[in-house]
């Protein structure tokens, strides 16, 4: 590992890294700005999408994609409206959408109409939204929301099986939920989230991946016990695939013996997706389970979705055949510098596609890279991260909806992986954070005097893992302090000694360059 540091370090300097660090958060900042102006007067909530004469907020849309990435935007960039309009929003959001019990709907911004509970929008609002904001910043509002939201939703889980009800047929939410219930409890310890994990797990397990050919169908029914033998690899239907490597983890850190009971199932769902990918191991959007041929053979803008759960699964087991795997698709992107991934009329440039393709594609490689920094994957992150920031207009839109979002979510994941997890606060435009690391040596390069808190391992504290597992919809952690060591924090004209919790809670730095290492 130390020499995939080291060869990674070829390719960037601090400084280099500070430019692009700067670069992401204040496009970020702009989308964040942009999207403030078409809140509706009475709730503050956002449209899923602007300029269009239907003003509709989803929580499976605008709450799941875009509000959770204003959240941490404005956490770094502009504190005032992270504490202040983001709060609002939320309270508002309790106000406004709630339909039973904690469990939104849609909401009319142009009539006031509520729609029926969506257990589908609380699926998504909390695994694509509420989750995030929780690896990140800990446990906050927005993780009682969840909390409270999930816990009602599964109590109103409609679909009969044989191991219990279930939140629906598909593949889709049953894996939103399957993300989501193993991590609250970890946060909470409420045994209620691991009996409903367990429950959509065995289904699963026990039913449908057997009668499916080791693969799980994007929908089933469970009571005729058959489904469609149709996977999507991308999203709308990966997620089963990543929820159930992830209760693994959560099985294998209990000690529980269903972990081996998991085991041998899961390593064959998993080398049958790995046979169906394309000679690059990149993915294909969907495949037939029987035949493992592609239905649909557009590549997958979510392929390192499934190869995180692929590197978990390495994590857990050792298997180094998944590991391997991994490696070797990352070591392939730059096969695909300015891919279509999906392919949109919206786009400023329809031959690259929408930005959403490249801000799903390039979040894959950020979760990868972390824990192996392939060279050739850093340097695609670069190249197309460059094409997805071009595609930012004047007026801090790119194409008008809900999914601008993920633009800025990956955007906000670059710049943390350019500054190594250190952030400013507050950060303003033109502060430039870069830093390159060695080991256990940190370079840091400021462009001005700011005051800048460091990373911890937050998987561990804040979590409760004890592996830390790639898991979607994280911030990925890089340089980490621990709370209790010793740090020499060393400039051109003075050197101090500090813990790591110091570090954490934030220190001022003059501009210049910086060495922090443990004593």
């Amino acid at each position: 590992m130390q020499s995939l540091f080291l060869l990674a370090l070829l390719l960037s300097s601090p400084g280099q890294n500070s430019a692009a660090h700067e670069q992401a958060l204040a496009a970020s900042q702009k989308v964040l700005h942009a999207w403030l102006k078409h809140a509706d007067p009475k709730t503050l909530l956002l449209p899923d999408r602007v300029n269009t004469p239907e003003r509709l907020y989803t929580p499976h849309n605008s709450g799941a994609d875009l509000y959770p990435y204003l959240i941490l935007t404005a956490r770094l960039t502009d504190p005032a409206i992270y504490s202040g309009r983001m709060m609002e929003m939320l309270r508002n959001e309790i106000r406004f959408t709630n339909v039973k019990q904690s469990v939104p709907g849609n909401l009319d911004l142009n009539t006031g109409k509520l729609g029926p509970a969506s257990l589908f929008g609380a699926g998504e609002y909390a695994k694509d939204g509420l989750i995030t904001v929780t690896e990140y910043l800990g446990r906050t509002p927005w993780t009682t929301r969840m909390i409270d939201m999930v816990a009602d939703a599964m109590d109103q889980a409609p679909v009969k099986s044989d191991f219990g009800n279930l939140p629906a047929s598909d593949s889709e939410l049953n894996g939103d939920y399957l993300q989501v219930l193993p991590r609250l409890y970890l946060l909470t310890g409420d045994a209620r989230f691991l009996e409903w994990a367990r429950r959509i797990t065995d289904a699963y397990l026990d039913e449908v991946l057997p009668a499916d050919h080791n693969l799980p169908s994007m929908n089933w029914d469970f009571q005729k016990h058959s489904g469609d033998t149709k996977l999507k690899l991308r999203d709308h239907g990966n997620e089963i695939i990543v929820g159930l490597t992830m209760q693994f983890a959560l099985e294998a850190q209990l000690g529980s013996s269903r972990a081996s009971k998991m085991q041998p199932v899961l390593a064959r769902m998993l080398d049958r997706v790995l046979a169906s990918a394309n000679p690059d191991g990149l993915l294909y959007n969907s495949i037939d389970t029987v035949t493992l041929k592609p239905l649909d053979e557009r590549l997958s803008d979510n392929w390192g979705y499934v190869y995180g759960a692929v590197y978990t699964f390495y994590q857990i087991t050792g298997e180094t055949k998944y590991r391997d795997a991994v490696r070797r698709v990352l070591s392939n992107l730059p096969k695909y510098r300015n891919w279509c991934w999906e392919p949109s009329g919206n786009a400023k440039d329809p031959r690259l596609g929408s930005f959403d393709g490249y801000a799903d594609s390039i979040e894959s490689a950020i979760y990868l890279v972390n824990r192996e920094p392939v060279p050739e994957a850093l340097d695609w992150i670069d190249s197309e991260m460059k094409v997805m920031l071009a595609m930012l207009r004047p007026d801090g839109h790119v194409e008008d909806w809900y999914g601008e979002g993920n633009f800025n979510r990956t955007a906000l994941l670059y710049a943390l992986m350019k500054s190594q997890g250190v952030r400013a606060a507050p950060w303003k435009p033109g502060l430039r954070i870069g830093a390159v690391r060695n080991g256990n040596r940190l370079t840091l390069h400021l462009n001005q005097s700011a005051r800048v808190e460091f990373d911890f391992a937050r998987h561990r504290r804040v979590h409760n893992w004890q592996t830390n597992i790639v898991r979607l919809n994280e911030f990925p952690e890089w340089f980490t302090v621990d709370e209790n060591t010793l740090y020499e924090i060393k400039g051109a004209a003075t050197t101090q000694t500090l813990l790591g919790s110091e570090l954490i809670q934030g220190i001022d730095l003059t501009a210049g360059n910086w060495t922090i290492q443990a004593k």
